[in-house]
């Protein structure tokens, strides 16, 4: 028998898992003996594996073959993720590269690019996983928007539902306006950027008062629905109980009193805008606030932004900055580094978003035509 001198990967390991693979030897059928079953984690068909998942894979091979020498009738479920938003950036930037956009295709047209994105790069993440040598039952392969699988997903949030276990509230979310949909804290990478610091003048009510506020995004301005100063703060007690006069789009809106004002920062008045800040939107739920929500979901302003209707959110600033400026409304400008939020998936700026009240409306509407169910402890309103 010859032995060579050093141990050659591709010959062994290519020579016996083509034999385990001939015998079916990591099929499993239910039978009398004790399961074991592990459904793998599915990877993301968004490229090719990295060490994470041959650590993780790897461990759970050590598991599965444990199982087989204990007796027990081990399965190992392999399959992969459609992972959609981040799939959905990979296709559209390869349609990109081949000069075609997502806009000029139908859903059932994209939808066969992202299915042939899944077959080449799905395929590609499965035969590492042999490679790996993962004694996965690979007649049990499956993909997450597999018809059986989706109808499970259905079938499940159909039954909570029902239930009463789950609901749908006001939250304000990650929108990425690229993208065109709600991202987890975890798809949200903040990195700190050189911004700016601006000075804003609005006037008061019924006299000659005028207060001063510090922003970061004046192009918001048209969202604000009130003023907040710090009740211990002397130097605005005159301000107490009256109302101010929002530049450009001079809507009257009351001056509110909160100790979550940072006497410290800026001028010590916080516009508030709800629609668009998550601590603006704590306050104004706290308060009761109007929210008016100002951007389109591709982050260009919509009607509340008057005569900018129609305009990216960025370009917006500029303008408003310069009619703030002749209008002698923006008083200075000061430097300021601050951590701004960006989509894994696009890089697009994240637009904090607050959840559509006419669709609340209209899931409430159709709640009153659904029969009906045990109160809940919450107050949202139900899906």
């Amino acid at each position: 028998m010859n032995i060579p001198s050093k141990y050659d990967a591709s010959q062994v390991e290519d020579k016996w898992y083509e034999y385990w693979m001939k015998n079916n030897y990591f099929h499993s059928t239910p039978d009398e003996r004790e399961p074991y079953t592990i459904v793998i984690p599915p990877p993301n068909v968004t490229g090719v594996l990295h060490m994470g998942h041959m650590l993780n894979n790897t461990i759970q091979d050590v598991l599965i073959r444990r199982a087989r020498l204990l007796g027990k009738n081990a399965c190992w479920v392999p399959g992969t993720d459609h992972a959609s938003i981040a799939t959905e950036a990979k296709v559209v930037a390869k349609l990109k590269e081949q000069g075609i956009s997502k806009s000029d295709l139908t859903r059932e047209e994209f939808l066969q690019h992202a299915f042939d994105w899944k077959d080449e790069y799905g395929g590609k993440i499965l035969e590492q996983l042999k490679k790996l040598g993962a004694s996965c039952d690979w007649e049990r392969t499956a993909f997450t928007m597999d018809p059986e699988m989706s109808e499970s997903v259905i079938k499940v949030f159909v039954d909570l539902y029902n239930k009463g276990l789950i609901y749908r509230g006001f939250r304000m979310v990650n929108w990425d306006p690229e993208a065109k949909t709600t991202l987890s804290d975890e798809e949200v990478i903040h990195e700190e950027r050189q911004g700016n610091l601006y000075y804003l003048e609005y006037k008061i009510e019924g006299s000659e008062d005028k207060l001063t506020i510090a922003t970061t995004r004046p192009e918001t301005i048209f969202g604000d629905t009130a003023i907040c100063i710090n009740p211990n703060d002397e130097r605005f007690t005159h301000l107490k109980g009256k109302k101010a006069i929002v530049p450009l789009c001079n809507r009257v809106i009351p001056i509110i009193e909160d100790e979550y004002v940072d006497i410290e920062f800026g001028t010590g008045c916080l516009k508030v805008t709800p629609a668009h800040d998550e601590n603006d939107k704590n306050l104004g739920d706290k308060h009761k606030l109007e929210v008016i929500d100002i951007f389109n979901e591709d982050a260009s302003l919509n009607s509340f932004g008057l005569h900018y209707q129609g305009k990216d959110r960025f370009e917006v600033r500029k303008m408003v900055l310069e009619t703030l400026e002749r209008n002698d409304c923006l008083l200075k400008i000061e430097d300021y580094v601050h951590k701004v939020g960006h989509s894994e998936r696009t890089d697009a700026i994240i637009e904090p978003r607050y959840t559509r009240k006419e669709l609340a409306n209209y899931l409430e509407l159709l709640s009153s035509k659904r029969e009906s169910r045990p109160n809940k402890k919450h107050g949202n309103i139900p899906l």
